[in-house]
């Protein structure tokens, strides 16, 4: 399935305090040079706190983790989770399509949804409170047919059902979560056939059920004040990030629709290197006496630099920190010895090893030999 940008993006984002805290906590989970792999759970965080996935949200967390935009972009349409497109205010409503649930009565389940939200799925409400779509398996198939609303399960559904629980989220009621049929779990429709010495001392709901009752979870958007902010990894609290603080300027995207391909547009305000900044924002050079540092120029040959974001594991980030060491150009890159490689790998804090990692000097040759189409048809199998 095609998943493309929506065509109707807001002008910017940033995390709110709470969440920039709770995000750099993820990031520090990971190894310096490893920011990378925080992005599915930032992307989500930035779902969360807008309601669905931005252009400048991706453009923003690509940002914080040095990444190119394209490399969050690819993480943002590959995986279903992330919405493209506005969603209902109040939920999303997913409706389960796969055998158990289709043979069970998801097609009477999405006919309610044709019904009372919209014609098609991804549309929203006329009153924007709500939008569906059919998904493949959620993993419930004992409770067939079930829906997905907001964060939370609802199972055991009968399109009467369904229109009552969508009746009452709009109301701003929240339903309480799992079958909605009387089982307290997905134990037979007759009730238990073994454990019942368990059945007297359990409590009110199912675990799932009961932990969404209990933190009033459910359709609400994670804002990072529901619980304190934890990194049990550091053994500390996360530290609040002040109110204006972020971690780089996040792209506008007014003006600059995403091109025919989808792809954003790589280009980002720039940020001085020498200013301190947290672990999630661009990390500065710190020198290191490993290596002889390569030799750099004043400002680029004719007023261009090179695009070196063509080089596999360049990022924004990564550029501007060339572009402060004077490099601007493949053929300053495809020069470096085994001296200056030392030297890059050891002085890019938060990077350090990447030059000889992705292969810097090697991809930067054959830009400058070949040129760059034959390089982008080679890279496309590491062949360089």
């Amino acid at each position: 399935m095609l998943r493309r940008l929506h065509k109707d993006q807001p002008a910017s984002f940033e995390f709110t305090p709470a969440n920039l805290a709770w995000a750099r906590g993820q990031i520090s989970k990971y190894p310096e040079g490893r920011q990378a792999s925080a992005i599915i759970p930032l992307l989500w965080r930035s779902q969360e706190q807008h309601g669905w996935l931005t252009r400048p949200a991706i453009e923003y967390v690509a940002n914080m983790l040095g990444m190119a935009y394209i490399r969050a972009l690819e993480v943002a349409t590959f995986y279903f989770m992330f919405q493209l497109q506005p969603v209902g205010s109040i939920a999303h409503v997913q409706i389960c399509g796969t055998t158990s649930c289709m043979i069970c009565g998801a097609e009477d389940l999405v006919a309610v949804c044709k019904e009372l939200i919209a014609p098609g799925p991804h549309q929203l409400s006329a009153d924007g409170k709500f939008s569906w779509e059919e998904v493949e398996c959620m993993g419930a198939c004992a409770n067939a047919p079930m829906a997905q609303i907001g964060k939370d399960y609802y199972e055991d559904l009968t399109p009467e059902k369904l229109r009552e629980l969508i009746g009452r989220f709009s109301k701003g009621e929240v339903p309480v979560p799992g079958p909605q049929n009387g089982r307290y779990a997905a134990e037979p429709k007759k009730g238990l056939t073994s454990l019942k010495e368990f059945e007297s001392g359990r409590q009110q709901y199912n675990a799932s059920a009961q932990l969404a009752v209990d933190i009033g979870d459910v359709v609400k958007r994670i804002d990072g004040t529901e619980v304190p902010l934890t990194t049990p990894w550091q053994r500390k609290p996360a530290e609040p990030a002040p109110a204006t603080g972020k971690p780089a300027e996040a792209k506008p995207a007014a003006g600059m629709p995403a091109d025919a391909t989808g792809v954003t547009v790589q280009e980002a305000p720039a940020q001085s290197i020498a200013k301190p900044v947290s672990k999630a924002d661009p990390a500065p050079v710190e020198e290191v006496s490993e290596g002889s540092q390569p030799q750099g120029i004043d400002a680029p040959r004719g007023g261009m630099a090179d695009n070196l974001k063509e080089i596999e594991g360049i990022g924004p980030a990564l550029e501007k920190l060339c572009h402060s060491l004077g490099i601007f150009h493949f053929d300053q890159i495809a020069n470096w010895g085994a001296a200056e490689v030392a030297w890059m790998d050891s002085n890019l804090k938060g990077f350090r090893g990447r030059v000889t990692r992705d292969k810097w000097v090697a991809q930067a040759k054959l830009i400058v030999t070949e040129g760059l189409e034959a390089f982008r048809i080679r890279a496309k199998t590491n062949d360089y």
